[in-house]
């Protein structure tokens, strides 16, 4: 029989202490930066049109992955083909709009608020996952799913709409507002489950190296059409430094962070620690902005947060894609 001595024990277990260390840092790290992703949209408002951020955005995102991206065929592996840009040309078109949608919202919603209610989109993924994969569903039979698509339904809604509008001194935010904020989330959704088989096909560097190309390259003729295309010109160094910033860290770095993450420590526990990002984010945008969250939406968060973690603990994997890319 092979019995391995006390050296190697003392080595394997090391490692695997290595390896949460290792997953732990990335999914806290992770957790922190996609806490900050409606603050900076938020700040970046008051330069940049949706159109020509976004556009902008995901272009320094596609320019920062492309190092990881080369490395990466080198290697050899999938290639990036017609094949694969077929493969991808669909889950672009939800994330155009959710990325345009997501910063229309923040004229209706404070930042704190958005980020809280995106969490919601955990709910929303796992309803198009039953539509799109019948091997999913089989967790609609499930209780917690059940009770937790309703309570997060409920605290969706109730997050959004006991929103205050100081301009228009109304208890409720504006009803194009609300249609906005559910669009750009099931716009979240929907790309989530769509980028699931590229992701599986590709690998998550080529896939998202792809996908942020496509997405730049469809923004590019509605920023010309709706959107001031020489917006950097005239927003000042500090604005600029700010979009360069929130693209490099909160799209292209987290999303290789995460992946760290889910492979070291998994994806329940990775999209679980998730669920921290709203007390973050409420943090940050109180202190910034002064944002703060009427006694309403402070018990739709609740109900919303429960909701979604009672519906991620059913089948972590059908919603892991969920957080694939911001």
């Amino acid at each position: 029989m092979n019995y391995k001595t006390p050296a190697a024990h003392s080595d394997v277990a090391s490692r695997r202490s290595a390896n949460l260390s290792k997953g732990y840092s990335a999914v806290f790290t992770t957790v922190f930066i996609w806490s900050v992703p409606s603050l900076f949209m938020f700040y970046l408002n008051r330069f940049y049109d949706p159109w020509a951020q976004n556009f902008y955005r995901y272009s320094v995102a596609c320019i920062a992955i492309a190092p990881l991206l080369l490395y990466q065929i080198r290697r050899g592996g999938p290639r990036i083909d017609m094949h694969a840009v077929k493969l991808c040309l669909l889950p672009c078109l939800p994330n155009v709009v959710h990325q345009v949608t997501q910063v229309m919202a923040l004229f209706y919603i404070g930042p704190g608020v958005y980020t809280i209610f995106t969490r919601a989109s955990v709910i929303f993924t796992a309803l198009l996952a039953l539509a799109f994969f019948p091997e999913e569903r089989v967790v609609i039979r499930q209780w917690q799913f059940q009770l937790g698509t309703l309570l997060g339904l409920i605290g969706a809604f109730g997050v959004i709409w006991f929103q205050a509008n100081a301009n228009l001194h109304s208890q409720h935010v504006a009803l194009p507002g609300l249609f906005i904020a559910f669009t750009a989330t099931f716009c979240w959704a929907l790309y989530g489950v769509l980028i699931k088989r590229p992701s599986a096909e590709l690998g998550s560097i080529r896939s998202f190296g792809v996908v942020s190309f496509i997405t730049s390259a469809l923004l590019f003729p509605l920023t010309l059409a709706f959107g001031k295309i020489g917006t950097p010109l005239h927003a000042g160094a500090q604005a600029n430094l700010v979009l360069i910033i929130s693209a490099v860290t909160c799209i292209t770095l987290a999303h290789v962070l995460y992946y760290v993450a889910i492979q070291e420590i998994g994806v329940a526990l990775s999209q679980s620690l998730q669920l921290l990002c709203p007390a973050i984010a409420m943090a940050l945008s109180a202190w910034l902005y002064g944002e703060r969250l009427t006694h309403a939406q402070l018990w739709s968060a609740g109900i919303l947060l429960i909701g979604a973690f009672l519906a991620m603990r059913t089948k972590p994997v059908a919603t892991a894609e969920t957080a694939e890319n911001i």
